[in-house]
């Protein structure tokens, strides 16, 4: 299954690639490079273009990581049944590396935290309501989007642990242990792209919504 594995990570990367806040912005005649942050995520979207804008790029890239999940478990849930879970993840994997660093902006990417939301929603939908309620939390009471971020992947991180033990995501025990890494991955990557809000957060120097 080793071949299915790079397989899965190549489709995801794939999506991950349609860089929508870079498309959107060069769509609008902008560079969102240059703009704010200079990240071409949702939130330098939101912050620079607008509420539309950055509604319809956290739409896009979020529903690359669901499709990436999607796409990959209908090519091989006939083929690997007791394995398809764990190709699950790598299109997720895969899906938050193209848009973290994707080729056609050499590698300059966004933070994946709406990618990483994409990906629960498909793989493990029943993490969704208590990242959401962590994220909502820190946004509209603190005023934090970085916050709301780190909680998120933290959040799917335990949860697909305690799911996994429980038997909830009808994957077998012998592959929870790499679901697990693979998911520790996404998230660790979530949190080391927000490095620099983490100095500002502690600094006292982060910029609140």
């Amino acid at each position: 299954m080793i071949l299915a594995r790079i397989l899965s990570v190549i489709i995801g990367y794939i999506f991950g690639l349609f860089t929508a806040g870079y498309f959107y912005a060069k769509h609008v005649n902008v560079d969102i490079r240059k703009m704010g942050s200079g990240n071409i995520g949702t939130t330098n979207t939101f912050r620079t273009l607008g509420k539309k804008a950055g509604i319809i790029v956290f739409l896009c890239d979020g529903f690359k990581g669901v499709f990436a999940v999607l796409l990959v478990w209908a090519i091989f849930h006939a083929r690997y049944p007791q394995g398809v879970q764990i190709l699950e993840v790598y299109g997720g994997l895969g899906a938050v590396l193209g848009h973290n660093f994707p080729v056609h902006l050499k590698f300059k990417g966004g933070k994946g935290i709406a990618t990483t939301a994409g990906m629960m929603l498909a793989f493990c939908p029943w993490a969704v309501p208590v990242c959401l309620v962590l994220f909502v939390l820190s946004v509209f009471v603190k005023r934090y989007v970085s916050v709301g971020s780190l909680l998120v992947c933290l959040g799917f991180f335990v949860q697909t642990v305690v799911f996994g033990q429980m038997g909830i995501l009808g994957a077998p025990p012998q592959a929870l242990g790499e679901i697990y890494l693979v998911v520790g991955i996404v998230c660790v990557l979530g949190v080391i792209r927000h490095q620099s809000n983490i100095k500002r957060l502690l600094s006292g120097t982060e910029n609140k919504v």
